[in-house]
């Protein structure tokens, strides 16, 4: 696997693709957001890591641009303590985080968790009765309305959410799903990234009929009309 690292920080970029190349990972770095977008061009990398907090081209407009153009996983360096910075960077592509400073043994940890979860799966599709989710083309189609575009995040969401249709899926097996921990900050994730859903697909996003809490435990999605 080959991880693009892009952080203007260039001591920190030298400790990371060390710590990666150690753990077996092809490195390419570059030192702001520009060269990170010609980079990612150029390498055609597997994954990207990415500082929030770059002067010119900041890390989100980088995972935005990214995101247009391809599916690869994103996790953003951050030393914001800020959640909303943290929702921005997801809605504009980002997988997951890691806060400054962290040990090198954990970003690898971290990288080797991302990048399992992000395995091509054996499907590109998941359906059931009147509902389609493309995992490829991140479309989501409600029986014959337009398909909806979705963030990778949310398609991790709704995988576990369709393949359980009418069932309850328990906030911590959808917090380890989706990010691999269930801290507290990933628990206010998880209610943002459902807000934003229910906002994309429900006709009342205050009285959902299709992304329903289980109070006390879990979130269920119904296929059936009405």
């Amino acid at each position: 696997m080959k991880i693009l690292v892009a952080d203007d920080d260039a001591d920190l970029r030298a400790l990371i693709k060390f710590t990666l190349s150690q753990g077996g990972f092809k490195v390419c770095t570059a030192e702001n957001g520009r060269a990170a977008l010609d980079a990612f061009d150029l390498e055609s990398p597997d994954l990207l890591i990415v500082d929030l907090n770059m002067p010119g081209l900041d890390g989100f407009e980088v995972c935005r641009f990214v995101r247009q153009r391809s599916s690869v996983p994103v996790m953003v360096l951050t030393v914001r303590d800020q959640e909303d910075d943290l929702v921005v960077a997801f809605d504009y592509g980002a997988d997951d985080y890691v806060r400054k400073p962290f040990s090198p043994r954990a970003l690898l940890a971290r990288v080797r968790a991302l990048a399992r979860r992000t395995e091509p799966l054996a499907c590109s599709t998941v359906e059931t009765t009147n509902v389609r989710l493309d995992l490829e083309q991140q479309t989501l189609q409600i029986g014959h309305v337009e398909a909806v575009h979705v963030t990778p995040l949310e398609v991790k969401a709704l995988q576990l959410l369709i393949l359980n249709a009418g069932r309850t899926v328990t906030v911590e097996r959808l917090l380890n799903h989706i990010w691999g921990r269930t801290s507290t900050r990933e628990r206010h994730m998880l209610k943002q990234l459902i807000y934003r859903l229910r906002h994309k697909i429900e006709a009342d996003p205050s009285r959902p009929e299709r992304l329903h809490t289980t109070p006390g435990a879990g979130y269920k999605f119904l296929v059936a009309d009405g």
